[in-house]
């Protein structure tokens, strides 16, 4: 099929990466993928949740938010939903299955994931802009001398796929998203193990041949994301 944007299925939209892009935050980064906008911060805090005090662990915690009118039409403000929780909840325990928890002492690091704008595939976009805000402010925490190492196990990052028609597409505008057969989120760790997989038909089944593709396709596109982290701190990780 002939896209919007005049991308092969097989090729991730546009990507522009700015990192320390908020001033005051330990680690951040502008994460642009296509017409999807996503800030990304990494705040460190000094204590950790109750149910882990005096166990000399860390924890990797996240949020999530859209602008106003980050979308199509008016978002009311500070309005969480259903779909707010899950998907701050699927960024923080992406990040937290490559971090080393025992390394980070007891302290909290806070991703929030503040979309600017959206044109689909802002949940996987968080997971891999918040991975380099993490590293930057891991990388402060070590140059501080308040943790011994880097506490990563590996990179990690998320895109979509889908099906429209008889044609698999990776990486889903919101236009393609939404009138997709089948879509899927996929987050995957560098060695190529998956985290997590969100699959789901919204027109008609799909079978394994399918969903074997599809997740082909968006280990493909995963992999050209973790080679981008890769040239960011491949002289650090």
């Amino acid at each position: 099929m002939m896209r919007s944007d005049g991308r092969g299925n097989d090729r991730l939209r546009k990507i522009n990466i700015t990192r320390n892009y908020i001033k005051y935050a330990e680690g951040s980064c502008l994460f642009e993928l296509g017409n999807t906008r996503i800030v990304c911060t990494a705040s460190v805090e000094e204590s950790v949740p109750q149910f882990l005090k005096g166990k000399g662990v860390g924890w990797v915690t996240a949020e999530y938010g859209m602008l106003p009118r980050s979308c199509q039409s008016r978002i009311p403000r500070n309005k969480d939903s259903g779909r707010t929780y899950e998907i701050q909840r699927l960024v923080g325990r992406s990040l937290r299955s490559i971090v080393e928890m025992k390394e980070l002492g007891e302290r909290t690091i806070w991703l929030d994931c503040d979309v600017i704008q959206g044109d689909g595939g802002t949940r996987t976009a968080s997971i891999t802009g918040s991975f380099i805000a993490l590293c930057d402010a891991l990388i402060k925490l070590k140059k501080n001398q308040l943790i011994p190492r880097l506490p990563i196990k590996d990179f990690v990052a998320a895109t979509s796929v889908g099906i429209i028609g008889n044609d698999l597409l990776l990486d889903l505008t919101y236009e393609e998203d939404s009138k997709a057969d089948v879509d899927m989120n996929v987050v995957m760790v560098g060695k190529g193990e998956f985290i997590e997989v969100q699959g789901t038909a919204e027109g008609r089944p799909f079978s394994k041949d399918q969903m074997d593709k599809l997740l082909d396709l968006a280990k493909k596109g995963i992999l050209e994301l973790v080679n981008i982290q890769e040239n960011f701190f491949k002289d650090i990780l």
